[in-house]
């Protein structure tokens, strides 16, 4: 296997590894082979290593990524922008239901709905500020996450009423997508994710979910954005039909979360090595002039 270009002059720290070593091994029941990795998650512990490309920092900034796809795929495709900052004031900034969001980290995320209750909106405060102490992923050496300013942004309401919409999560290997995660039931206990191809046909079990109408523009613009990066997720959300940019992911799960089955973390993994060890992407992107990822977040 050829060794991804941004690994270049990379030793990382041997707490890191021992803590990746520990990490993996408590959660997967199996030592992890991250020096010659095979399975999808074990090529997550390894970009966590070895992986340095400077692109990922300013793709990880939830604001420059929305500012990045606006510009490239146009406004429609971004949720709008109510406010950010770097502190939330006495009283919120929105009347209307919106949601609250960290720039530098995931899952760091309140609903907000209008003549929301004081006692409320200081706690929501108190989790603000508390996700801004600290850099996000450190704790699971997720450098990606370093350098990316901390901050605050408010965007408007995508979710049928009180509902938070489905996210689909798109995986890109070498500038092709070929699966889609669908993340069901967000912020409650019957939070739900399930795995299919690009063809839609379900690879974890059971009956396909509800195709969304607009899963081909998705795919389409994941491998525009991508570029040829050996691996990235683009998510995405949809709203009456339309596709609405969520966020890019380099580390899903921080390569910690089990598949259905073990087949499945072997079959991603092989993508990965493929779309590392070949000079041409694991299919063509759609638009032959495309460029790197590197080059569309340096516009």
């Amino acid at each position: 296997m050829d060794a991804n270009p941004a690994d270049v002059n990379v030793t990382p720290a041997f707490g890191a590894r021992l803590r990746i070593a520990l990490c993996y091994a408590a959660r997967m029941g199996r030592s992890c082979a991250v020096d010659n990795p095979r399975r999808f998650t074990e090529f997550v512990q390894r970009r966590k290593l070895y992986d340095r490309d400077p692109a990922m920092p300013r793709l990880l900034d939830k604001l420059y990524a929305k500012r990045l796809v606006a510009g490239r795929l146009g406004s429609e495709w971004v949720a709008p922008l109510a406010w950010e900052g770097t502190a939330l004031p006495a009283r919120p900034p929105v009347s209307g239901r919106a949601m609250l969001k960290s720039r530098h980290g995931c899952n760091q995320y309140r609903a907000l709905y209008p003549s929301m209750p004081q006692g409320r909106w200081d706690g929501t405060r108190r989790d603000a500020h508390r996700w801004l102490r600290s850099r996000y992923g450190a704790w699971l050496d997720e450098w990606g996450y370093r350098d990316v300013p901390r901050g605050l942004m408010i965007e408007g309401w995508l979710g049928d009423g009180e509902t938070l919409p489905v996210d689909y999560k798109i995986y890109v290997f070498g500038g092709a997508a070929t699966h889609v995660q669908v993340h069901t039931g967000r912020g409650g206990w019957r939070h739900r994710w399930h795995l299919h191809d690009r063809d839609w046909k379900r690879v974890d079990g059971g009956e396909p979910l509800l195709r969304p109408r607009s899963l081909d523009a998705m795919i389409e613009a994941a491998e525009t954005l991508s570029g040829a990066m050996p691996f990235v997720r683009v998510d995405f959300y949809e709203l009456h039909g339309c596709p609405v940019f969520g966020e890019f992911c380099f580390y899903p799960g921080s390569g910690l979360d089990r598949f259905h089955d073990d087949a499945t973390d072997l079959a991603l993994g092989e993508l990965w090595a493929l779309a590392l060890s070949t000079k041409n992407p694991v299919a063509p992107i759609r638009d032959p002039n495309a460029h790197s990822i590197s080059e569309l977040s340096s516009g």
